[in-house]
């Protein structure tokens, strides 16, 4: 009997001796900092191993210190991530604002070295109070060199792209190609952005013994110049050409001088912004095709309004944007659409997501005359009249157990994808 329960008595006491082993009482590590991540795109699993001298939470509230991560993009193309630490509990107002500044082509290991070695400076005045704080050594890589950095492309960062796709099927073979060039250049004072997009799309198929081969391009030049005014006022101008089979256009050229007013400084966009812009300008269009109302081509007088509203809390996030235009010529030919992103933290372990967007369509004054054929519809050659577009969705994440999640586990996956 006893040779029986021998093997059951060695399971026993190895798991009762692994549950010891991991079980809380270490002093240290009790009274570590209580940290939440508020991050959409942080891999965890790296931060928890470079990171280890502080209990992660799973709920704001249980937390001494909310860390938020947000991102901008740069005018160089790379990155600017802010990091903003707000003390809770013992450590109430005692909060912090850290960027950290990535290069356009850093690759994303560096990009996540760097995050997590900001996250680690801003934690130390946090551990500092902790007993855990002789656990933890501060030293320096020996690299820093004095150094003047002279800047030979004067803020200017160019662009090359190009995306060719196929797929291929018996009786259906398609290839598309879109190629992008841009320029950039971000300063304190000037915005300046150009974009020429080509894209083409061939599609080949066989109905009824058939074979139809269609064919839908695009070429587009956009230009972007803003003038700051300070820090809640802006002003710039919108150009763009366009030759667009599927839009029916020959030619356009639209111009949209625009002034925009920020409710908050702009050097606060990280955490809020309520953005109201307005811009009145003109269109010139030729058409391929004789249009619904019967023109070739027109000048077109048009304004446009739009409002965006974007603030990140401790609570959750809102990203909310209401734009309206019309045609001068006829009032009723306008657009308004309300497009948004919402994510609140309801209770403990309790989240809801809301996304989506509806429009109400009224300017198509492009549409060509006549009737489509069925290949047009279905393949998306044409711009198909509407009166309106809706998409949207939302999440429901409740999450409960532990509120401490220090251990890292990577074995048959991670469970979750990181970026």
């Amino acid at each position: 009997m006893k040779k029986v329960l021998l093997p059951f008595l060695l399971l026993f006491a190895l798991f009762t001796s692994n549950a010891q082993e991991v079980s809380p009482t270490n002093s240290l590590r009790k009274d570590a900092v209580k940290l939440f991540i508020d991050c959409s795109y942080c891999d965890m699993n790296h931060i928890r191993r470079e990171i280890p001298y502080v209990n992660y939470v799973r709920d704001v509230k249980e937390a001494q210190l909310y860390l938020r991560e947000t991102m901008e993009n740069t005018g160089s193309g790379g990155r600017q991530y802010s990091f903003l630490f707000i003390g809770q509990k013992k450590f109430e107002g005692m909060n912090d604002t850290l960027i950290y500044t990535t290069r356009p082509d850093d690759t994303s290991e560096h990009r996540r070295q760097g995050r997590t070695n900001m996250i680690k400076m801003g934690l130390m005045r946090y551990v500092a109070r902790t007993p855990i704080y002789k656990e933890v050594s501060i030293k320096h890589t020996g690299k820093i060199e004095e150094e003047q950095v002279s800047d030979k492309w004067n803020n200017w960062v160019f662009e090359l792209e190009t995306r060719p796709r196929f797929e291929s099927e018996e009786s259906f073979k398609e290839f598309s190609i879109d190629n992008s060039i841009m320029a950039n250049k971000i300063t304190p004072d000037w915005k300046l952005e150009f974009e020429l997009e080509h894209e083409i799309n061939r599609t080949k198929y066989t109905y009824d013994n058939e074979t139809h081969t269609k064919e839908r391009t695009e070429i587009k030049f956009e230009n972007l110049t803003v003038k700051s005014l300070g820090e809640h006022w802006s002003v710039g101008n919108r150009l763009s050409l366009l030759t667009s089979t599927f839009s029916n256009m020959e030619f356009n050229a639209t111009i949209l001088p625009s002034i925009e007013y920020n409710l908050f400084p702009y050097s606060e966009s990280t955490h809020h912004q309520l953005r109201f812009l307005y811009g009145i300008g003109a269109s010139i269009n030729h058409y391929n095709d004789t249009t619904v109302y019967g023109k070739m081509e027109e000048t077109l007088g048009q304004q446009q309004l739009k409002i965006a509203y974007q603030v990140q809390e401790k609570w959750g996030s809102i990203n909310i944007s209401l734009e309206g235009s019309n045609y001068l010529h006829d009032f009723s030919k306008n657009k308004i659409e309300l497009d948004g992103y919402i994510t609140v933290r309801i209770v403990k372990g309790l989240s809801l997501s809301v996304r989506g967007g509806i429009a109400r369509i009224r300017d198509q004054l492009s549409l060509a005359k006549g009737d489509y054929s069925e290949a047009d519809v279905l393949l998306q050659l044409q711009e198909l009249a509407t009166d309106y577009s809706v998409d949207g969705g939302l999440g429901l994440t409740y999450t409960f157990g532990s509120i401490f999640n220090n251990v890292v586990n990577p074995r048959f996956g991670n469970g979750r994808r990181y970026y």
